[in-house]
């Protein structure tokens, strides 16, 4: 008979067709640290496809911090934080994470999708909702999924859409509706205050994830929920620590209760690792120097209206961002790919989000700022963009990968 599993995967050619046209833009090893300059290869590449929106990861004061936490702690805890995976940083942490957001206690995960996944697979019922925007991040749709709960979308961002289809669930029902704060391709921000006003008309709680929002916005970049004011009507905060904070990890942050239940029945806590030590410290550190030095997110910010200004000014659609994410539309795989690797070969690392992520006439470039850019670096990527644009607009790229 064969191996059927092996047959079925062997079906598998999507990686193949883009590999066989020379275009694959994915899993490209570099050799540096996580900068605005890395090395891919041996030759310098400027990077404009980071998640480090602060460029923290290599300030000294967390690099220290972390170098300080394995000599003390060793590498990691060999257990879970139910058992004996906690150490008395994670708990400082998670009390400083808690006042940071604004909410009464907060618990760690060992990476951001680990915290969607568990708090969501578990915090609603079989007979409850969860109600998701439908360009949610993928960790929400999965934890979504392992739950017991129906599952309603409604159109991207659009709070008429949420109003009726909350209208139609059962009044006496939970209803949960889960949001990217600022969403991860897009860059637009969750219309928050008109969410929070449906949510009280149908008695419906909200839970945020500001993944791609601490560091970024409100007060000291403490999320969403501080950028609106609206800390109190948000029931769950969730964030991860591999983007701002220049780490690993995650969390939620909500009341004193919904932690305590979290803790005992997240699965994806109570049976995966814990944060490493080094880890917990790099993110101590980076939390201290949000709230200490105002400047990062500044130029985060100085560097993210320069960007936009100069690709708009050179013809860009971005799209409705207002983020240090900037999405460039392309609307076809192929040129997505083509103007990917012209990039690359001329020095620019950015990343192509092509179907099935997006409809293949939502293709884009995403083009991501950090606080450590300079004028001058964002002048030559911006121009080297345009200058792939138009090679690739000069000549036909019909075939469909």
């Amino acid at each position: 008979m064969g191996n059927k599993l092996h047959a079925r995967v062997s079906e598998f050619r999507d990686s193949k067709v883009i590999k066989e046209k020379g275009l694959y833009p994915y899993f490209r090893p570099i050799e540096s640290g996580q900068d605005t300059e890395v090395f891919i290869h041996g030759k310098k590449v400027l990077m404009f496809g980071s998640n480090s929106y602060l460029g923290l990861t290599n300030h000294p004061k967390v690099i220290e911090a972390a170098r300080e936490a394995i000599t003390k702690y060793g590498t990691g805890c060999a257990g879970s934080r139910f058992l004996n995976g906690t150490l008395d940083i994670h708990e400082e942490l998670e009390e400083k994470l808690a006042a940071y957001t604004g909410k009464e206690a907060s618990v760690l995960f060992s990476t951001g999708f680990q915290a969607n996944l568990g708090a969501l697979s578990c915090i609603t019922g079989r007979n409850d909702y969860l109600i998701l925007d439908d360009a949610n991040h993928a960790s929400i749709i999965d934890g979504s999924r392992l739950s017991f709960s129906k599952v309603v979308k409604y159109n991207h961002n659009n709070m008429a859409d949420l109003r009726n289809k909350l209208r139609n669930l059962p009044e006496d029902a939970i209803k949960l509706i889960a949001t990217d704060g600022i969403f991860s391709m897009e860059g637009d921000i969750v219309k928050l205050p008109e969410m929070a006003e449906i949510a009280d008309e149908f008695g419906a709680s909200i839970m945020v994830d500001d993944a791609h929002s601490l560091g970024v916005i409100g007060t000291n970049g403490a999320g969403t929920a501080s950028h609106f004011g609206l800390t109190d009507k948000v029931d769950l905060i969730m964030g991860t620590f591999s983007k701002s904070f220049a780490s690993l990890g995650g969390f939620i942050a909500a009341d004193a209760e919904t932690i305590e239940f979290l803790k005992h029945r997240a699965r994806a806590l109570m049976f995966s690792a814990s944060m490493t030590p080094s880890s917990v410290a790099s993110v101590l550190a980076c939390l201290e120097i949000v709230q200490n030095e105002p400047e990062h997110i500044e130029k985060l910010w100085a560097n993210t209206d320069y960007a936009k200004k100069l690709l708009l000014e050179s013809g860009f659609d971005l799209g409705r961002t207002e983020s240090p994410i900037l999405p460039i539309y392309i609307r076809d795989n192929e040129k997505t790919f083509h103007i990917t690797k012209l990039l690359h070969e001329d020095g620019v690392f950015v990343n192509p989000v092509v179907s099935p992520a997006v409809h293949t006439t939502e293709s884009l470039i995403r083009f991501s700022l950090m606080a450590t850019h300079t004028f001058e670096q964002i002048e030559e990527a911006v121009d080297k963009m345009s200058k792939a644009y138009k090679q690739i607009y000069s000549y036909p790229v019909t075939e469909s990968v």
